[in-house]
């Protein structure tokens, strides 16, 4: 058994305000797009302090190319006898009801999720979840990047089946618990953000799934399932891209990527607030990517490396908020 690095929170020091269940998940997918699909999913349900409870693993049939093979390993032969989502669903939604959802750069996992039980006319039973990359950040944790590899090693979890949602799950459930202990023993505040799920699902004519107007809308690369909004365009011209070390300018464009401690929204208007464009897709124009894990797959990132886009992470961002240079200085 995983011997944890930190003294564990004692029962009067636990704090009260703290969840008192945890569903750990991983999805494989077919790809990061909007239309792509779940292909296999595995929950590890841990209590209040990490212990885990049990553990659920399922394949899903996408009925469609199951996408990235040499990464996850499932082939069409494998998926063709796979149930598909909407007969996992229900046994799915018991495994996340009344806990908080957990899991790595856990917007994407959310996001999937979300897509799948609206295309199936339900509804996830998630209200909240929590990014151990965003708790690894809060924790102060001495990691040389944000991968799932990195968090494990620091807790000495060993990997078996990279990429395979149940050893994935196993994995970030046995960094979880140390993690948990650590941030209740310090009085952590843990940074849970709410999950809006995504409550209806249509087809265009193209055959690009969408949201109805008027319900919630997935911004890509990473953006998450919220209320669209449109805001009011930036009063500021361009002054191209930020300079590490100097302050941000008036006009510059911003996009956001990955999970946040801070609800988006809050981030993206306090950006407005400033007197910055808020970009929801990053292009050679972008001045700056906002992300707290640099090295994921979000096309937002992948992309900042592409362009040579400078990248910050959110504390850093919230710094650079509080000096805006005004429009038209450096």
């Amino acid at each position: 058994m995983l011997e944890d690095r930190t003294t564990a929170a004692s029962d009067t020091s636990w704090p009260d305000a703290y969840p008192k269940g945890y569903a750990v998940v991983d999805v494989e997918t077919t790809g990061l797009s909007r239309d792509d699909r779940i292909i296999s999913a595995a929950v590890y349900r841990l209590d209040a302090r990490g212990e885990v409870e049990d553990h659920w693993y399922t394949t899903v049939n996408p009925q469609r190319d199951p996408g990235p093979v040499w990464i996850h390993g499932l082939t069409s032969d494998v998926l063709e006898s796979a149930p598909l989502f909407p007969e996992v669903a229900e046994e799915f939604a018991q495994r996340l009801d009344g806990r908080v959802l957990v899991a790595h750069n856990a917007v994407f996992d959310w996001s999937m999720i979300a897509r799948e039980y609206a295309r199936a006319k339900r509804t996830a039973p998630v209200r909240q979840r929590l990014c151990t990359i965003a708790l690894s950040k809060e924790l102060g944790l001495p990691l040389p990047n944000h991968k799932l590899e990195s968090l494990a090693a620091h807790f000495g979890v060993v990997q078996q089946h990279a990429h395979h949602a149940l050893d994935d799950a196993r994995v970030l459930a046995e960094a979880f618990r140390p993690s948990l202990r650590q941030a209740a023993a310090g009085q952590v505040r843990l940074p849970l953000l709410e999950c809006r799920p995504l409550t209806e699902w249509v087809e265009q004519a193209a055959g690009a799934p969408v949201p109805r107007q008027g319900q919630s809308a997935y911004r890509g690369g990473g953006g998450g399932w919220r209320p669209s909004r449109k805001r009011p365009p930036c009063p500021h011209p361009n002054p191209g891209r930020y300079e590490p070390g100097k302050r941000l300018q008036q006009g510059m464009r911003v996009a956001f990527s990955g999970d946040t401690s801070v609800d988006r929204e809050l981030l993206e208007d306090r950006a407005v607030e400033a007197g910055l464009h808020v970009a929801t897709s990053l292009s050679r124009l972008t001045s700056l990517l906002v992300t707290n894990d640099p090295d994921s797959y979000t096309s937002k990132a992948v992309k900042a490396k592409q362009f040579g886009t400078p990248v910050v992470d959110e504390a850093a961002f919230g710094q650079l908020l509080q000096d805006v240079a005004p429009a038209g200085r450096g």
